[in-house]
């Protein structure tokens, strides 16, 4: 099977690095001009300059953005859609700070829905006139395992995660008729950084070696190791394209087996 995204354009949000990284790599391997978002401009602009490119076809560029600043991001991304047009929206962002319930408040609850629905859903509004009218389109939300089986540690990852998938289960059945398709994907564990910032905390609060954790971690997972980061992006190089378009409102875990729920 040849997945092919020739001629589409994609836009990829927290993809400096990590899963985000991953994804927009392998968008562009299969053939789509790909904007990516990240707020450190300097690993942006090294990203879009080692990215696959065909340049009689396609053309990738890099937006700075901060989700944890909704006003500042709003004002930017409506810039990028003035003038832009998506095809695919893969809507990931920073995850907020590592808490239980004990530890967070209010505005903790509030940052993270600034950071991880608000603008989810505000950049996905935006992108939606044009996929109505070409009646083609492909929503993709990066979500948790956490959202099945929720882990402590990450109370406010996985109370918003968990209302990003519910919106995009309503969203995909208003957004059927219009051949467009909206899938989250339950992300496990990945060797990232993002994973070994969290590690870093768990064994600090555990007193314990950093590697223990980590080896933990595998144990837990049938496969016995973790996800590697181009794995997730072939996961998104097939939901995007023509091959997968009878697929939506689906919540698709890539965990090795992680999941002990149906």
């Amino acid at each position: 099977m040849l997945l092919s995204l020739k001629g589409k354009n994609a836009l990829v949000g927290g993809s400096s690095r990590g899963i985000g990284l991953a994804i927009a790599q392998q968008l562009a391997e299969s053939g789509a001009s790909v904007t990516i978002m990240a707020r450190s401009e300097e690993k942006l602009r090294k990203t879009v300059s080692q990215m696959p490119l065909n340049a009689t076809v396609q053309s990738h560029q890099y937006l700075v953005v901060d989700f944890t600043n909704f006003d500042r991001y709003k004002k930017i991304i409506e810039e990028y859609f003035n003038t832009n047009q998506v095809d695919i929206l893969v809507n990931n962002t920073q995850g907020p700070r590592a808490g239980t319930p004990l530890e967070k408040g209010i505005t903790d609850y509030q940052e993270a829905f600034d950071i991880m629905f608000k603008s989810v859903v505000y950049t996905t509004q935006l992108a939606l006139d044009h996929m109505k009218t070409k009646k083609w389109g492909r929503i993709i939300n990066v979500a948790s395992v956490s959202v099945k089986e929720p882990l402590s540690y990450l109370v406010l990852s996985n109370t918003i995660r968990a209302a990003v998938v519910a919106w995009a289960k309503s969203l995909a059945t208003e957004l059927g008729p219009f051949n467009i398709t909206v899938n989250s994907i339950l992300t496990g564990y990945f060797d990232t950084e993002r994973l070994s910032e969290l590690n870093q905390k768990k064994a600090e609060q555990q007193k314990i070696q950093v590697s223990e954790v980590k080896e933990h971690m595998k144990a837990q997972v049938p496969l016995k190791r973790l996800g590697r980061p181009e794995e997730y992006g072939y996961l998104v190089a097939f939901l995007a394209s023509e091959q997968a378009s009878y697929i939506t409102g689906t919540s698709i875990p890539i965990d090795g087996g992680l999941l002990r729920s149906v």
